[in-house]
């Protein structure tokens, strides 16, 4: 995403981090380790500007100090490869599920993610040259996008993101994306973080809670 808008990121011994300004619901730095240093961590970020944020992937951190704030806590989620969803609500059953391979189709599906808030210009074309990025489009029978998410595939995971339903919200969107997911890359696991009812929600369908992370946001 951040490369997709012209920002780059390096990789440390204990964080990703990028310099300039991450795009809108992104974070500007990402722990990879335990125990990182909070200074050394916020001196690779950008604080002299609004919005920065950093995604406390083990949840130890303590950045009040430096001027943040949590904006939020959440918890990791692990799905097996192959893994069977207990049962749950029925998923409707006229929508097709596809991987956006054109400008025109990605368009269509951040508006449909977006519902009208003024953000889907944060998916660009560039999202389309990356080969480790899906972009799972759900149609209903008349051709709307109802449905979807981001994927971003690793050699050992894939990490799911951005998971949405016009009608029905994850409930109606789990079942087309873990379908399309486990067709995609049926030995991989699946990976990603909720909070609150999107937790609740992502459990139904076969997620497991493996551990906690937060995410701080600099100044009000």
């Amino acid at each position: 995403m951040c490369r997709a808008h012209g920002v780059a990121g390096e990789f440390g011994g204990e964080a990703w981090a990028a310099a300039g300004r991450a795009p809108l619901y992104y974070p500007d730095a990402v722990t990879l380790e335990p125990g990182a240093g909070p200074d050394a961590l916020v001196a690779r970020i950008d604080t002299g500007s609004p919005g920065a944020s950093v995604k406390d992937s083990f949840a130890d951190l303590d950045l009040t100090e430096a001027g943040f704030r949590v904006l939020f806590e959440a918890q990791w989620i692990h799905r097996p490869a192959g893994a069977v969803a207990p049962a749950g609500p029925p998923a409707p059953t006229d929508l097709a599920w596809d991987v956006a391979g054109d400008p025109e189709m990605l368009r269509a599906w951040a508006l449909a993610w977006d519902g009208g808030a003024g953000n889907a210009d944060l998916f660009r074309d560039g999202l389309l040259a990356d080969p480790e990025t899906f972009v799972i489009v759900g149609r209903s029978g008349d051709g709307r996008v109802v449905a979807g998410a981001v994927a971003g595939r690793s050699d050992h995971v894939v990490g799911v993101s951005n998971v949405f339903g016009r009608d029905g919200g994850p409930d109606a969107a789990w079942p087309l994306v873990l379908h399309a997911l486990d067709w995609l890359f049926p030995t991989l696991p699946v990976v990603g973080y909720e909070s609150g009812d999107d937790l609740e929600t992502a459990v139904r369908y076969g997620f497991e809670p493996v551990g906690p992370l937060r995410v701080w946001l600099h100044g009000g």
